[in-house]
């Protein structure tokens, strides 16, 4: 192994397990109400009474349960239990199916509009936690998860995913992610959020059956004979669907005049909110997606894949700076740019480039990433308090406004990030 991967390797798990996660399980941890709290500010001001995102208790759900299945510390475990109970007795709809956006702090349904993205999350959690532990409880509601979305969001008509519904499953106006997005039926960082997912779900199933470990029982339906863990029918349906996301991304979302990934659709696919590029999606898209056929196992589809994988990572480029950070993202028809270097940007860069690296052997690509890697330790990490800083404003100055912990920051691309690096083989 090359001693500067090996120097990497050691690095991020120092950070993963006395930075991230026990920032986590030291300040974070709700013994009141369950779960985990809601927010805490950009200077250190812990909200107890916020609202509790769907975003952000999956996204704690899956990275305890992935640093436990890699690193076997049972402090994790615990901690991705608790966040498993949480999430089954307080998200997810018992009435209408699928699960919230958020509630409040006491457990409370919120915000109970149904965005697959969210939905996404919360399958790429259960299905870590049931990889982690081949709990049958969590995979069922995983598939469960996935039944939702190819029922209410699967465009039959145009193909792809629209982006959300009403509680009931109904029609709703304000299809929006969040307000810094564009308000159209479908969007790249949805279909991205649910390639993941389900690429999770499909190797966990894999692996269970592999292990014989499952012994899964439906909710609905006769005991399945000894030995078998999934419905062939069900396995047959999620290779499926990973097979169409993969070929939506090459055919429909990713822009072969640019390499870049369109953000915004119409229902027919119709590009929509004008000429925007984003970094920080271009190089997470890039690793995923290979991650997606590499599980999925085609020659094929992964030959078709990889010639397409490069020239993404490639375009990202375009958002890189001289210190070896990425800015977010920018719109080419106002020359806006999103400067700011966001925590998330930064994480998928390395990952991004060490992919690259890693199954292309580019020595170019692992400077980009061991760059990165430096601007991330010199700027991003808070070495007093724990976590990460949001970002940097271009001017190197930090930001204190946007928060800590909270909806949008979680751990989950940086605790992410360590557990790529730490799990790969180079």
């Amino acid at each position: 192994m090359d001693h500067r991967v090996k120097d990497l390797k050691h690095e991020v798990r120092d950070v993963l397990e006395n930075n991230i996660l026990n920032f986590w399980l030291n300040n974070m941890i709700d013994d009141e109400n369950g779960g985990f709290y809601g927010q805490m500010t950009g200077k250190r001001e812990l909200i107890k009474d916020a609202d509790k995102g769907g975003i952000l208790s999956a996204r704690i759900l899956w990275s305890f349960s992935a640093a436990y299945r890699v690193l076997g510390n049972a402090e994790y475990l615990e901690a991705a239990t608790r966040m498993k109970d949480y999430i089954l007795d307080h998200f997810y709809d018992q009435e209408y199916g699928g699960t919230y956006w958020s509630v409040d702090c006491k457990g409370q349904p919120k915000d109970t509009k149904k965005q697959f993205y969210a939905i996404g999350f919360m399958i790429y959690g259960l299905s870590e936690y049931a990889r982690a532990t081949g709990d049958r409880e969590a995979l069922d509601y995983a598939i469960n998860l996935y039944e939702c979305i190819e029922s209410h969001s699967l465009d039959k008509q145009y193909n792809g995913y629209i982006e959300a519904c009403t509680r009931e499953w109904g029609e709703i106006a304000d299809m929006r992610l969040s307000e810094l997005d564009a308000n159209y039926p479908k969007s790249q960082n949805t279909h991205l959020h649910i390639i993941e997912p389900y690429t999770n779900l499909y190797r966990c199933i894999k692996e269970l059956q592999a292990a014989e470990s499952c012994n899964y029982v439906p909710a609905i339906g006769a005991v399945l004979p000894v030995g078998i863990s999934v419905p062939p029918e069900t396995v047959s349906q999620i290779e499926g669907s990973l097979r169409n996301l993969i070929s939506i991304f090459t055919d429909k979302i990713l822009n072969s005049a640019t390499h870049h990934l369109d953000l915004f659709f119409e229902n027919d696919w119709t590009r929509g909110a004008g000429a925007l590029e984003s970094y920080g999606h271009d190089i997470e898209c890039s690793w995923l997606l290979h991650e997606a056929a590499l599980v999925l196992g085609d020659p094929f589809i992964l030959e078709k894949v990889e010639s397409v994988v490069r020239e993404v990572a490639k375009a990202s480029e375009k958002g890189l700076n001289a210190d070896g950070s990425m800015v977010h993202e920018a719109n080419l028809d106002t020359g806006y740019v999103d400067s700011d270097l966001h925590w998330w940007v930064q994480a998928e860069t390395v990952v991004g480039f060490i992919n690259i690296y890693q199954y292309f052997g580019d020595e170019d690509a692992l400077q980009k990433a061991l760059h990165c890697w430096q601007y991330i330790k010199d700027n991003l990490i808070d070495y007093t308090y724990g976590e990460w800083f949001w970002s940097r404003h271009a001017d190197g100055t930090l930001n204190t406004v946007d928060d800590k912990a909270g909806f949008w920051k979680c751990p989950y691309h940086n605790s992410r990030m360590c557990l790529e690096i730490i799990e790969r083989e180079f």
